[in-house]
């Protein structure tokens, strides 16, 4: 059997196995490059779709492209043509594989079909008798970016915004050669900072300047002529006008720096707990001889390695979440009932109520106006904002038009009769302290419109509690950011027992427009981020207390990857804040809720954090530790990791029975853009599941068989 009809056996077995493939077409067009360039083959990716539904390679896709690569192979061999094209549809080149099919793998064997599959087609573009050139017209990820190093030369678009290799943030390794090439291409260092750096900051992205900067294309074009000037450029390369220089890049020192960089990122980012960054840095330090069938050979068994792991289907589950669930809030009521907001009122002129300003009225476009007890207070509030937008502005995120109508937008007054008369929504970002909210709300209902919303942005506290006493409780709802309101996605929105559904569909309406990831939740003590950061905390607090050494405790949960230690976490809280929220969830929970007699201390004393920096890295402050008083009951890293994910196990199992959100999926969502909570953990529950925590727990598992994990 050939090499291309093993190919093709491997796709059609693999095609088989995935019936609800996406399938992209390769569609082979003739044309004459200017200035008398020769004949030309152009191979256009396209899925059928609009930008929207960008172009994926499953098995049938590589299975077309492998059918036009014949045609033009054909063609090359002919002397019927001096070079081959590769581009995309509109706005897209292609964004890798088509990663649905992954779930329905269930054996090794199948699992490395998908890298042989797509090295063996696009290692061909590399293998023709003319030179190739990739043309990166529109968003390109993964798999799009690899079939466009195995061409011989690249151009890229200045209008691409979405480049990049997001493998490792998913926990797979990028295996359809771009492990291999790209350091062969512009050097390990620069490799690593694609592959392996941008990838753990959440998944970022490279714009059509770097992407050429980088090396990674020869030629930067202006998008409004894109193909055309890249077809001229191609016209001059074939014609020997343009020549290519390529620097070798450095095999020695440098790719050994370059690796160890990539490995210090690694364990700051995950620490050791996820295994994608670090197959990808084997595979890079293996390639430096520049072999790449070894390199491609790496790639196709670390791909399956990690196809049949945890990470990569706790990566997907996690993906699938904040990109579908999120966008689809289970249990918001019929979004036509929503009402318009025109005007947004705050109550409150902190920090947090200053942020909350300048997210509505870039979102919303609406006027939005702060009030607090005296003017000082908002006068620093509004300068607050308008300073954020001169930053904007700096930066180029807005223009001077834009800038000067955010300004205008957020004001400030003493009066709120005055402020709200007018408001369609308020919300209210003062102390946490019951009585203060409920007489907040009092003064609202009798100033607002008969159909404003009447909102709070508590962490803790009933809402139900707080709209007890109004005239009007159908339209009190929760509504907690979370800090800082710009980088975090969540937003839980609470339905307190009498909260009607055109207010609650409005809530719904304007987390949309705020660009949030909206999750249902019930009136439930600390809903549920800071419920089961508290829970958590307090067993990690509660081996402190008993006698175990606060940088052991604090090194408890490292092996799980989460984005920040206990301490440091709570440090970013501030002790005075936690302690509230404990103080909260210990009274609605005393059996599993403890408050730290030492945290207490800790806030008496007017410390806003337990570590110092002074050293350069995280130590307890002395004065935190003469404050402490401890046990004799010293325990080790495993014991305290052992007792904080059976209390984190506990707490979801209790809060999935009272219905504080409708699936388990939302507490992971919750985590996910909450909380920081890393992907290769898909949140926590799938990481419960497959440790044997929730089932040692619980009696069973949070979520089926498959969703998150290899199907049994």
């Amino acid at each position: 059997m050939s090499d291309a009809q093993a190919t093709a056996e491997v796709l059609r077995g693999a095609a088989e196995a995935f019936p609800d493939e996406v399938v992209t077409e390769a569609r082979v067009r003739h044309l004459d490059l200017p200035l008398g360039g020769g004949r030309f083959a152009l191979i256009t990716l396209d899925n059928g779709f609009d930008h929207t539904k960008p172009t994926t390679f499953g098995p049938r896709s590589l299975a077309n492209v492998d059918a036009a690569i014949d045609q033009v192979e054909a063609e090359a061999a002919a002397g019927e043509i001096v070079g081959v094209g590769l581009t995309g549809k509109p706005f897209v080149f292609a964004v890798g594989a088509d990663l649905k099919g992954v779930k329905v793998l269930r054996r090794h064997e199948e699992a490395l079909t998908i890298g042989v599959g797509g090295h063996d087609v696009f290692r061909r573009l590399a293998a023709l008798p003319v030179p190739t050139f990739a043309y990166y017209n529109g968003a390109a990820l993964g798999g799009g970016v690899e079939a466009g190093l195995h061409c011989t030369y690249r151009t890229v678009s200045a209008a691409v915004t979405a480049f990049a290799l997001p493998e490792v943030f998913l926990g797979l390794v990028p295996g359809w050669g771009g492990c291999t090439l790209l350091p062969n291409l512009i050097g390990a260092d620069r490799a690593v900072t694609v592959i392996i750096e941008n990838a753990l900051n959440q998944n970022r992205m490279l714009n059509g300047q770097k992407v050429y900067e980088l090396g990674i294309a020869d030629a930067l074009f202006e998008a409004a002529d894109f193909l055309e000037q890249s077809l001229l450029w191609t016209s001059a390369v074939l014609r020997g006008e343009i020549e290519v220089a390529r620097q070798d890049p450095d095999r020695g020192e440098a790719w050994d720096r370059a690796v160890a960089r990539g490995r210090e990122i690694a364990d700051g980012k995950v620490h050791g707990a996820a295994p994608a960054a670090y197959r990808a840095l084997d595979i890079i330090e293996q390639v430096r001889n520049g072999d790449l069938r070894a390199g491609f050979a790496a790639e196709d068994v670390a791909l399956a390695d990690l196809i049949m792991g945890d990470e990569l289907r706790a990566g997907l589950y996690a993906f699938d979440l904040v990109q579908r669930r999120a966008k689809r809030p289970v249990g918001a009521p019929d979004k036509s009932l929503a009402r318009p907001v025109t005007k947004v009122g705050i109550v409150g002129a902190g920090l947090m109520a200053s942020q909350l300003a300048l997210l509505f009225a870039r979102r919303l476009e609406v006027p939005v106006v702060l009030t607090d007890i005296d003017q000082e207070r908002i006068d620093k509030g509004v300068a607050w904002v308008h300073e954020q937008v001169d930053f904007l502005l700096l930066k180029g995120r807005v223009n001077q038009d834009k800038a000067n109508r955010l300004k205008a937008a957020v004001t400030g007054s003493l009066d709120k009769a005055e402020a709200f008369a007018d408001a369609d929504f308020v919300i209210e970002a003062v102390f946490e302290e019951p009585a203060l909210k409920r007489q907040v709300f009092a003064e609202l209902e009798a100033v607002v419109p008969e159909h404003a919303i009447l909102a709070t942005n508590t962490s803790s506290l009933s809402v139900t509690g707080m709209a007890a006493e109004l005239a009007h409780p159908e339209r009190v709802v929760g509504f907690h950011f979370f800090n800082p309101v710009a980088v975090l996605p969540l937003l839980e929105v609470v339905r307190a027992e009498r909260t009607d559904d055109a207010s609650l569909a409005t809530a719904f309406a304007v987390a949309k427009k705020l660009k949030k990831s909206a999750v249902l939740v019930k009136d439930a003590p600390a809903f549920v981020v800071n419920r089961i950061l508290t829970r958590f905390m307090g067993e990690v607090l509660g081996a402190i207390d008993e006698g175990t050494p606060v940088e052991v405790a604090d090194r408890a949960l490292a092996p799980l990857g989460l984005p920040m230690s206990p301490i440091v976490l709570l440090d970013l809280v501030g002790p005075a804040v936690a302690h509230h929220v404990a103080g909260t969830l210990s009274a609605a929970f005393p059996e599993r809720f403890r408050v730290s007699a030492n945290l207490g201390r800790v806030v008496e004393a007017g410390k806003r954090t337990l570590y110092v920096h002074d050293a350069g890295k995280p130590e307890l402050d002395p004065e935190v530790a003469a404050l402490f008083e401890v046990g004799d009951a010293v325990q080790s890293e495993e014991q305290v990791r052992a007792r904080a994910l059976d209390a984190i196990a506990e707490e979801i199992g209790l809060m999935l029975e009272e219905g504080v959100v409708a699936e388990a999926q939302d507490i992971d969502l919750c985590l996910l853009t909450g909380a920081g909570w890393p992907f290769h953990l898909g949140g926590i529950t799938p990481y419960l599941d497959s440790s044997g925590v929730s089932r040692r727990v619980l009696g069973r598992r949070l979520l089926p068989a498959g969703v998150a994990s290899v199907p049994e």
